[in-house]
């Protein structure tokens, strides 16, 4: 049995923003999907950058053992990218990108992920995901801080700890999972799971055959959802290729910012340049340059028919766009300049700087709030903030030491250590540790004055057998004093530890 896989992909602008910063690549070998940030012209540049340096590993095939190590060199190398296209243009120092990726070699895939956008995998009629947020509001459900349900109205709930840019080093997860035949993976950005719910994800997975209906059933949830973000979907079946009902799909697919890039370095333009699209509700989606399509028609004719009421006209380049009524009679009508978008844009901009910064400024409160304790220098210490980081930034700061040594703290008192606490919590924390760790001093200190004051063996002739034998004999002496159980290894005289 051969597995492959049969797949479709589809990427939309969604109803709020004015152009996708979405990037995915499907292939036989290789699902990625990369959701970029920083703006008009930068989370595009970020987003299609990445996706185009993980896309040739699509083009060798490569044993299991190998899966990690190539998509780890893949992103090494498109850190690099992004950081030669920061120094270069300072305009986009701001931009980054998600990316979350699957290498498949036989019946196994790694899955490479970083940020907020997502893999899940319906087995069975079950859906899991199988990819954990790098958010700031994910942290705060681990740590137990808030409730998964809320994490949909939190204000921080776009706030990621991790991401590729040209600025911080941050390495995503690596993993490894093996398939079975009938697995459908689904890899979207974070526009599909804010607009639609778990249940309804799992429906259309469940009861949508096709993975090419499927991806347009997930958008037009999106859409019907308010769609607030670019929504961009991979949906993939692990199919047995000697079974002739299950035709795995062959040809590359390349949607979002990454298909506009290919499509204008194929025209010989600048990279990464923006394409002219005339309505930023066209869903856009391209292909490999060469490449045949996947299926028939393109993206945005075959989504019109889908998403009653929006409109997607099209006009000649150069040409500015006619009055609809007038299009939809027939006529030509007066030629009208595009209206300008300047005051929406700066009142976007600044209602988004506020938003921000208001957001910036209550998580520096938040994590100002919050204590734990932890090791600094090889001391037990008392950290302010949180034990997480923004972008290669630590959130917290060493508030107290308590000249604990770490090496002398027994492992159970080990066990909390990274724990949010308030300050008297964390403080009675290290009176707990203090205390364990002076009662093995104490038993260590014991057992040294019992071991110095031990007699020395003395030879004494015994009668054995009715044979007198000389032998050593140690006088009696009280019993060794003992060590309380969880305490470390006690040191020996020198300072190490004796086994």
């Amino acid at each position: 049995m051969t597995l492959a896989l049969r797949y479709a992909v589809r990427s939309d602008v969604g109803l709020l923003r004015e152009g996708n910063e979405d990037s995915a690549y499907a292939g036989p070998h290789l699902l990625a999907v990369a959701d970029g940030m920083g703006g008009y012209e930068a989370g595009e540049v970020a987003s299609a950058a990445v996706i185009s340096t993980v896309a040739p590993l699509d083009r060798r095939v490569m044993p299991e053992s190998e899966l990690t190590d190539a998509l780890s060199a893949a992103v090494a190398t498109a850190k690099q990218t992004l950081r030669r296209i920061v120094e270069s243009d300072p305009a986009v120092g701001s931009m980054g990108t998600t990316l979350t990726a699957m290498l498949w070699a036989g019946g196994a895939a790694a899955i490479c992920h970083i940020g907020d956008s997502r893999a899940y995998l319906l087995r069975d009629g079950d859906l899991y995901q199988i990819t954990r947020d790098h958010t700031f509001v994910q942290a705060l459900i681990d740590q137990g801080r808030i409730r998964p349900e809320e994490a949909a109205t939190h204000p921080q709930r776009s706030l990621l700890l991790r991401a590729l840019d040209g600025r911080t080093d941050a390495d995503p997860d690596l993993s490894m999972l093996e398939a079975r035949v009938g697995d459908r993976y689904l890899i979207c950005s974070d526009g599909l799971p804010v607009a639609v719910s778990d249940d309804l994800i799992l429906q259309a997975l469940a009861d949508i055959a096709e993975p090419n209906d499927a991806v347009l059933k997930l958008i037009d949830l999106a859409i019907a959802g308010g769609a607030p973000d670019n929504v961009t979907c991979i949906v993939a079946d692990v199919v047995d290729t000697d079974n002739p009902d299950a035709v795995p799909t062959r040809a590359p697919i390349v949607a979002g910012a990454a298909a506009a890039a290919a499509e204008v370095h194929d025209t010989r333009t600048r990279p990464f340049a923006r394409p002219e699209i005339d309505d930023p509700g066209v869903t856009q989606f391209g292909m490999v340059p060469g490449a045949a399509a996947a299926s028939g028609g393109s993206t945005s004719e075959r989504h019109r028919a889908t998403v009653p009421g929006r409109r997607h006209s099209r006009h000649a380049a150069g040409t500015p766009p006619v009055d609809d009524a007038d299009e939809e009679n027939g006529n030509g009508g007066p030629a009208r300049a595009p209206r300008r978008r300047w005051p929406v844009m700066t009142l976007i901009l600044v209602l988004f700087v506020l938003v921000v910064g208001g957001g910036i400024f209550a998580l520096y409160q938040y994590a100002r709030s919050q204590y734990y304790v932890g090791t600094s220098n090889g001391k037990v210490v008392i950290f302010r903030g949180l034990n997480d980081s923004v972008l290669g930034h630590s959130l917290s700061s060493v508030f107290d030491s308590s000249g604990i040594p770490v090496s002398g703290v027994p492992k159970s008192d080990q066990q909390s250590f990274g724990q949010t606490y308030s300050l008297d919590q964390a403080r009675k924390y290290i009176a707990n540790i203090r205390k364990d760790y002076q009662s093995c001093q104490a038993a260590y200190a014991a057992v040294r004055r019992w071991e110095a004051g031990k007699p020395k063996p003395v030879r004494k002739t015994l009668k054995i057998g009715g044979k007198l034998v000389t032998r050593k004999v140690t006088p009696h002496y009280r019993p060794e004093p003992a060590i309380p159980a969880g305490c470390p290894p006690m040191p020996s005289p020198g300072g190490a530890i004796s086994h």
